[in-house]
């Protein structure tokens, strides 16, 4: 994974918390005016709403690795800029102590499958941020890990004058966060726009001739999506603090790089690895959350029992297991959990896990260019289905369906699908925000209802906008002034 031969040293400080959220923490270390800067934070809701633990941010990285779909595949340049750490032995050890950072497109997939998408070459296809110093919160422990990695020729001094700096910038008091009071009717839905780039009757039009594809027997299934573009004057920083709020999910960021800022809230994984094993988990299949006990059961029961929704995510776990088995050693993929109910704050997915054992000559970048996209964005088979998308969606995806996420100088890696994902150009105000949402189109699926699953599906995104303007615009006194 790395041409650096004699390996990093990672050094670190541990500090207590309870003076310092992951909020205060990232707008100390980048202004509200650095718009440009490449950074992140990165967090995560576990099954059942409870808090995981650990949030990490970072700043400044080391390098930046952007490449556009003109140009050759970027994984090499990726690599050979890389360094190696050891993996740490300590239980208490944040899992990610430094690495790679940022996002890929969809049609990032061009380069593994060039026969899926014609994009555009001037398209960026992915953006990374080499980051050697972190911060890594432990919600568990109640305390913060300073983390910088240490080429090996640096000497002590210069790496405690490296984790001195890291802290004075977590410490430092700069302009406070704005205050503000939640709203009490969080789980209101904004009505989404039926006109933008792909409006009602195009989309609709779509589904029908994705109907013809699929009834020809081109395809099984064929993700459509489409986007809506909303404008606001309220910092994208403050949509992030709002959509902790108002839908917590297993993979939360908010990350600048590219040219664009991302606000996600994603369910679902693309590919982890830790060390040789690697996973992905299909989710396909929803329903609502019910507003009681009794109700929640009613729709898990009826979840379980839809064969239509049973079949199109048995198809899903399929691809999953064809995706690592291009790059796992023969034998080692298995399906490990199958069609299993699992609940997050809105609604509820069938999910299952494939697992495998990564070949000795491959590594995590390996594993991301074969697994993007999964199918759960494009369809089945894939190919054919990436092919169907692109002619007939009207604009590029860019990261939407793309994935998100981290690949540790360990080779660990956790990269979420761009879903439930803001993407806002850098070059507000006022923001321009774009939602994006897909709808499985297979052989009985009615138009219409296609059009307004993605209406829904983007409406969480859009009310997160719609809070953080009522909570950013009182005028409430900044955060460390109510203290």
């Amino acid at each position: 994974m790395t041409a650096q031969s004699t390996p990093a040293r990672l050094v670190s400080r541990t500090i207590p918390s309870d003076d310092l959220t992951p909020i205060l923490a990232y707008r100390r270390l980048v202004s509200a005016d650095e718009r440009s800067a490449p950074s992140f934070l990165l967090e995560s809701v576990e099954v059942g709403g409870i808090m995981g633990r650990w949030s990490y941010l970072g700043a400044s990285p080391q390098h930046m690795v952007e490449a556009r779909l003109g140009q050759p595949p970027p994984w090499d340049r990726l690599r050979q800029a890389s360094l190696s750490v050891a993996t740490s032995e300590n239980q208490d050890a944040p899992p990610f102590r430094g690495g790679w950072v940022g996002w890929t497109a969809y049609e990032a997939a061009a380069w593994s499958e060039p026969t899926a998408i014609q994009p555009s070459p001037d398209q960026l296809g992915l953006a990374f941020g080499l980051y050697l110093d972190t911060v890594a919160f432990d919600h568990v422990r109640k305390v913060i890990h300073l983390q910088h990695v240490a080429h090996p020729e640096e000497s002590d001094t210069q790496s405690e004058a490296a984790l001195d700096m890291l802290e004075s910038a977590i410490r430092r008091q700069v302009a406070s966060i704005p205050g503000g009071r939640v709203p009490d009717d969080l789980g209101r839905r904004p009505e989404i726009d039926e006109n933008g780039s792909f409006p009602r009757k195009a989309f609709e039009a779509a589904v029908e001739a994705a109907h013809e594809y699929i009834s020809a027997g081109d395809a099984f299934q064929i993700v459509l999506s489409r986007a809506v573009e909303l404008q606001t004057d309220v910092d994208p920083f403050e949509i992030y603090r709002s959509l902790r709020i108002t839908n917590p999910s297993p993979y939360m960021g908010y990350l600048q790089g590219g040219g664009v800022m991302l606000v996600a809230a994603s369910p679902e994984i693309l590919c982890q690895a830790r060390g040789r094993h690697v996973v992905n988990r299909p989710l396909a299949g929803t329903r609502r959350r019910g507003g009681t006990p009794e109700e929640d059961l009613i729709n898990e029961n009826d979840l379980r029992g839809d064969a239509k929704e049973n079949a199109e995510h048995a198809m899903l776990v399929d691809l999953g297991r064809n995706d690592l088995g291009r790059v796992c050693k023969p034998g080692t993929v298995k399906v490990t959990k199958q069609a299993q109910v699992e609940r997050f704050s809105h609604v509820m997915h069938l999910s299952s896990t494939v697992e495998g054992t990564l070949r000795d000559d491959l590594d995590a970048w390996d594993l991301l260019a074969a697994t993007l996209p999964v199918g759960t964005v494009s369809g089945a088979p894939k190919i054919r289905a990436m092919q169907i998308i692109d002619e007939l969606e009207p604009q590029p995806r860019g990261p939407f369906a793309g994935g998100f996420g981290v690949v540790g100088l360990d080779g660990d890696t956790d990269m979420a699908i761009a879903l439930r994902t803001m993407v806002i150009s850098a070059d507000g105000p006022p923001w321009k925000i774009q939602l994006q949402a897909g709808a499985g189109v297979v052989s009985d699926s009615i138009p219409s209802a296609e059009f307004e699953e993605t209406r829904s599906k983007s409406a969480a995104s859009a009310r997160a906008v719609e809070v953080a303007e009522e909570m950013f615009r009182r005028g409430d006194p900044p955060v460390e002034q109510q203290r």
